[in-house]
């Protein structure tokens, strides 16, 4: 939708739908008929917002590590008393709750590029459908937020990222391949807790929490605001 000083016409621009503005926009400031030295116009698009959270589907997987970004979004779920229907086109359980989009991948961590570029691509929001491919690179900051477990952080702790890489994470380095961009916003829940000595990294991500870690899990994610 559209805010600015037109005059007689902001009313009728106000009154476009999000499917038009994508449409139109780019077409119209390519003809500059929206820039005026008289008046300072803000175009902002109401657009569709899409948060993923990665992990491994099935009960195998349930309440391990790795799986703290499914935890965030069942926890989501179950505060709006939505339901997950499983979209084989889009290889995700999905929601969608008005313009947001809630998914988590059934490709498995290591593919979560997959689903996440056919949710956005049957969504239509693409970065270069939206106009939003620059010379610095697509920026889906705005539309896109990953939700995912992050070793390097605190157990009862998170982190807000967005514009930088995987830092190992292969969920995330997926992601990044196959939309050839970084510049999403990243949720980096905590898992670091007291990791046997000689255990290696990816059996301890893999690894289910213990009870008093997941009761601080289970708080944390509560309280984050997507």
């Amino acid at each position: 939708l559209l805010k600015t000083g037109c005059g007689k016409n902001s009313a009728f621009w106000e009154r476009r739908s999000p499917s038009t503005w994508k449409k139109t926009l780019p077409r119209l400031l390519k003809a500059k008929k929206l820039i005026s030295t008289k008046f300072e116009y803000r175009i902002l698009i109401k657009t569709m917002k899409l948060i993923v959270g990665l992990g491994n589907p099935g009960e195998k997987y349930k309440n391990t590590r790795h799986n703290a970004g499914f935890m965030a979004l069942d926890n989501i779920a179950a505060q709006k008393n939505l339901n997950w229907q499983e979209n084989k086109k889009l290889h995700s359980y999905v929601i969608k709750d008005g313009e947001t989009i809630y998914a988590k991948p059934l490709t498995y961590m290591n593919n979560s590029g997959q689903a996440v570029r056919a949710i956005l691509s049957y969504y239509k929001l693409l970065p270069k459908k939206l106009g939003l491919i620059t010379s610095k690179g697509s920026n889906l900051a705005n539309i896109l937020t990953v939700v995912h477990d992050d070793f390097d952080i605190e157990l009862g702790k998170y982190k807000i990222a967005a514009n930088s890489g995987s830092a190992g994470h292969k969920g995330v380095q997926s992601i990044i391949e196959y939309l050839k961009t970084k510049k999403f916003t990243r949720y980096r829940i905590g898992i670091k807790g007291d990791r046997p000595e000689q255990m290696p990294t990816d059996k301890y991500v893999l690894g289910s929490f213990k009870e008093e870690e997941l009761n601080i899990i289970n708080k944390i994610i509560s309280e984050l605001n997507f």
